[in-house]
C-alpha cells in the first residue's frame, strides 16, 4: 500500500469518527431550544405584566362585581379599608389592599403568560407550515394579518387549562374578605361541587381569550413594524416603539373583548352550587345594569391598567429574547 493511499484511509477513518462523536453527543435540538426560550420569555413578560397592573384588575373587578360604583368609588373603599386596618402603617396596609388578590396570578402567571407566548409562536409555525412545506426556502418571518390573528387564536386554547381557575380563584378573593390563595381554593371547591367549580367561567374565558388573543398580537406586530418603519430600526429593539406597540395591543384587546369579561368575571364571583350560563348571565346582566353599559364598568381601570401592563410585558419579552440572542443561548 502507497504513502499516499495509507494517508487517505487515516483521513477518511478520522473524518467518520468525528462524525460518529457528533450523532452520539448531539446538542439541543433547536425546536426543543426554541420551546424553552418561548416558555422563559412568556413568563418573565407576565410578571411584569401583574407586577405593573394588578392594581388597576382591582379596581376593574371591583366595578364588574358591583362592589364599586366606578374608579373613584373603588379607590376610596381600598383606602378606607386600609385606614380601617388595626395593624400595620396606612400606607403598608394601602399597597396591601391594591394588591389584594395578586398571589393566584403571580402564581399562575408563568405558566399562563408562558404557554401564551409559546403558543403563539407555534400557532404561527403551523399557519406558514403549508406554505413553506411546498417551498424550498426558510420559513418567512413575514406573516398576514390573517396567519397573526389565527395564531394569536391558537394560543389562546392551551392557556384557558391554567386561565380560568387562576382566575376563578382571584376574583373570589378580590370581592370577598377570604386573604388566602389556598383558603379561597378551598371553599370554592367545598361550596361549590367540587374541583370542577374551579373551572367556573372556562368557556367565558376562552370566548373572550380566543378573539382576544387574534387580536392582541396581531395589533403588537403591526403596530411595533409600522413604529419601527417610521424611526427607521428594523434591526435593533427600541424600548420606546415596543413599549407603545405592547401598550397599544393591550387596549385595543379589551375595548373588543370588555363585554365578554364582564360576563366571565359574573360568573366566576358566584360562590354557590348554581351552575349560570352565559345566555342567562348576559341577559341579566343587561337587564339589571341598565343596557349596553352595563357590560362595560370598570372599562376605565382596564384601560388604564392595560397600556403599562402590556407594554411591561412585551419588553420583558423582547428583552430575554435579546439576552437569549446576545449570549447564543
Amino acid at each position: 500500500m502507497s504513502q499516499d493511499s495509507s494517508l487517505t484511509d487515516t483521513t477518511l477513518l478520522n473524518e467518520e469518527k468525528h462524525t460518529l462523536e457528533s450523532s452520539e453527543l448531539p446538542p439541543l435540538s433547536s425546536p426543543i431550544r426554541d420551546n424553552l426560550k418561548s416558555l422563559a420569555a412568556g413568563g418573565v413578560g407576565g410578571v411584569c405584566a401583574v407586577v405593573t397592573g394588578h392594581p388597576f384588575d382591582l379596581i376593574k373587578v371591583r366595578c364588574q362585581s358591583n362592589q364599586a360604583k366606578g374608579t373613584t368609588d373603588a379607590i376610596t373603599k381600598i383606602l378606607k379599608e386600609a385606614r380601617l386596618a388595626t395593624k400595620g402603617s396606612f400606607f403598608t396596609n394601602s399597597i396591601r389592599g391594591f394588591y389584594k388578590g395578586v398571589i393566584p396570578p403571580l402564581l399562575g402567571v408563568t405558566p399562563i403568560f408562558a404557554i401564551s407566548f409559546w403558543g403563539y409562536d407555534i400557532g404561527k409555525k403551523i399557519v406558514t407550515y403549508n406554505k413553506n412545506a411546498n417551498s424550498n426556502n426558510a420559513i418567512s418571518n413575514e406573516l398576514s394579518i390573517g396567519q397573526m390573528a389565527t395564531a394569536g387564536f391558537i394560543s389562546a386554547i392551551p392557556t384557558t387549562l391554567v386561565t380560568a381557575p387562576t382566575e376563578r380563584i382571584k376574583v373570589v378573593l378580590q370581592t370577598t374578605k377570604n386573604g388566602s390563595f389556598f383558603g379561597a381554593a378551598k371553599d370554592i371547591i367545598k361550596n361549590g361541587g367540587g374541583i370542577r367549580s374551579l373551572f367556573k367561567g372556562s368557556l367565558a374565558t376562552l370566548a373572550r381569550d380566543g378573539p382576544g388573543s387574534a387580536l392582541y398580537f396581531a395589533s403588537y406586530e403591526i403596530s411595533k413594524k409600522y413604529l419601527n418603519k417610521q424611526s427607521g430600526n428594523d434591526e435593533k429593539i427600541s424600548i420606546k416603539n415596543v413599549c407603545l406597540a405592547g401598550g397599544i395591543a393591550g387596549m385595543s384587546m379589551w375595548l373588543a373583548v370588555f363585554p365578554i369579561d364582564t360576563i366571565k368575571t359574573k360568573l366566576q364571583a358566584s360562590s354557590g352550587t348554581g351552575s349560570q350560563s352565559m345566555l342567562s348571565a348576559t341577559k341579566e346582566i343587561y337587564l339589571k345594569r341598565g343596557g349596553i353599559k352595563g357590560f362595560f364598568p370598570g372599562l376605565g381601570p382596564a384601560l388604564l391598567r392595560s397600556f403599562p401592563a402590556n407594554a411591561a410585558t412585551f419588553l420583558g419579552v423582547e428583552l430575554t429574547h435579546s439576552f437569549f440572542k446576545k449570549y447564543n443561548i
